[in-house]
């Protein structure tokens, strides 16, 4: 039985960390490079890096967006990857093999999709044979319209779908895709706690590992995310903003009784 992955999600806008809220409202929080400098010292199984800069915004001209003379988001990558002693997701802007092939030179061990997986999702299967699908996450954004009604996003939540997360979901494991991260809209900076009811279809209507995010405001958040079914429960928000988030989030997770790496 493997053990449960608690996962901490670093959102990148124009080269800097930012705290997110209903994926529109974003607050600068850090510098990337010394942030998996940190983390390297926690007790965390995996970090994925989100860039979620807007197509054709990209710009690293301020000066306290200047890291270290990094000019775009492969440089940053590279940097990260030199200093990160533990599994390495990045996705954001990612389109074609050409530029999963780029994350995986820079340094990544694994890639997430989310838009363009909509858009071609022949992608998914390309990159599934080529890298293996434990290489290939697909990202799933969703909106709620109403109790029991969820409709994909893309797009940083601004494009609708016209697809259920869990059709989705199992189209995508059917074409390679190795993982899922999913994250709810609604509930994204929010604090309430994941969407269970959303987790919990996903995870009965597919096979391959479910990341929840989206929602957490207190580490006992975390062990009922995995009580709905995920395999790994990721946040972004509370790693910035409380003490010791590792081990109070392994701590929660072991009082549940969840078998995690201490």
């Amino acid at each position: 039985m493997l053990k449960t992955r608690l996962i901490p999600v670093l959102l990148l806008q124009n080269g800097l960390l930012v705290r997110s809220e209903v994926f529109s409202i974003h607050q600068v929080i850090g510098n990337p490079i010394h942030e998996v400098e940190r983390f390297n010292e926690w007790n965390v199984d995996e970090l994925i890096y989100l860039d979620i800069t807007r197509e054709g915004a990209y710009d690293l001209r301020r000066d306290d967006a200047q890291i270290k003379n990094l000019g775009s988001p492969m440089e940053i990558l590279e940097e990260v990857s030199k200093t990160c002693f533990m599994p390495l997701t990045w996705g954001g802007r990612l389109n074609s093999i050409a530029d999963m092939n780029e994350c995986f030179k820079r340094g990544a061990d694994k890639i997430t999709l989310n838009s363009a997986a909509v858009s071609s999702p022949g992608l998914i299967t390309e990159g599934a044979n080529r890298y293996g699908s434990q290489a290939i996450i697909i990202s799933i954004d969703v909106k709620q319209h109403a109790p029991g009604n969820y409709e994909v996003m893309t797009n940083g939540g601004r494009v609708a779908t016209g697809k259920t997360p869990v059709e989705w979901a199992r189209e995508v494991q059917d074409r390679g895709a190795g993982e899922l991260l999913i994250q709810s809209l609604d509930r994204d900076g929010t604090g309430k706690g994941y969407d269970l009811e959303l987790i919990a279809g996903i995870c009965n209507a597919t096979s391959i590992p479910v990341i929840a995010c989206s929602g957490v405001g207190d580490f006992d958040d975390y062990a009922e995310c995995i009580e709905a079914g995920a395999s790994a429960a990721a946040a972004a928000n509370i790693w910035h903003f409380k003490e010791m988030a590792d081990r109070q989030g392994k701590r929660a997770l072991a009082r549940a009784k969840i078998d995690v790496r201490l």
